[in-house]
């Protein structure tokens, strides 16, 4: 799903995609898919076990409606929270807080720094997701060059790490991951093979640890030029790239498309 900005139509307007929306903010309209990906996905969840993975917070994830039936597991804010039948599992959730406890710097130290570091000329919010991590919206095309990888640096020391999507910057304790809640679902569900898709950083340890992952043409991780030996780079960028990221796990899970 795609911010308008970020669906990275390449196509005369007569020629675009029709597009559905799957979520709304404040009243406006704010994600899309392609209608074809919404068919995709209907395909999907019927062929397999569909876990939405994202660093949303569970208030973010809950605004957005994805066609076909409610995904019975869905992961957020990173990792820290499993969510089954939409609520958080608590002995998930306790886990992650003692990890966090004991193997990275705390929150508080964190966004100290941030406050600290950051100049109000670029800066145009600062924000903690679920007490979990932090994160600021900036004007990105201000950003000083080096405090990115300064920051990096700092944060890496205290054993958190950065990425930079878009006008959002996170700074995420490297405890906390997707892949170990993919994992948990995984052996909840008995499932003997994991497929996974992501364009940032904060998706490359679900990337390594699937058994089969795609990359899209846009994103940090083909900024990067990141790759692994199981994971495709695909040339589609925004809406298109979502689109053949679900024909390809239909293809690796059985389905027809």
């Amino acid at each position: 799903m795609y911010s308008a900005a970020a669906l990275a139509l390449d196509v005369p307007d007569a020629l675009a995609p029709r597009l559905l929306c799957v979520e709304v903010y404040q009243a406006k309209p704010l994600s899309y898919l392609t209608e074809t990906a919404a068919a995709l996905l209907v395909e999907l969840a019927s062929a397999a076990v569909f876990v939405p993975a994202t660093t949303r917070t569970r208030e973010q994830y809950g605004r957005i409606r994805l066609p076909g039936p409610p995904p019975r597991y869905a992961v957020c804010a990173n990792g820290g929270h499993l969510l089954v039948d939409g609520e958080s599992d608590p002995d998930w959730h306790r886990g992650v807080r003692q990890a966090l406890s004991t193997e990275c710097a705390g929150l508080a130290e964190i966004r100290a720094h941030l406050v600290a570091t950051a100049d109000p000329a670029w800066l145009l919010k600062e924000r903690s997701a679920e007490d979990l991590f932090a994160y600021l919206v900036v004007e990105r095309a201000l950003l000083p060059d080096g405090w990115v990888r300064e920051l990096t640096e700092w944060a890496e020391q205290r054993g958190w790490g950065v990425s930079l999507q878009g006008r959002k910057l996170y700074v995420v304790p490297r405890p906390l991951t997707k892949s170990a809640a993919v994992a948990e679902v995984a052996r909840r569900t008995g499932a003997q093979r994991v497929l996974g898709a992501g364009d940032a950083l904060l998706d490359a340890d679900l990337l390594l640890a699937a058994d089969q992952g795609w990359r899209p043409g846009h994103g940090e991780l083909a900024e990067a030029n990141w790759s692994a030996p199981h994971v495709s780079a695909l040339a589609e960028r925004g809406v298109a790239a979502g689109e053949e990221i679900l024909r390809q796990f239909l293809k690796a899970a059985g389905g027809s498309s």
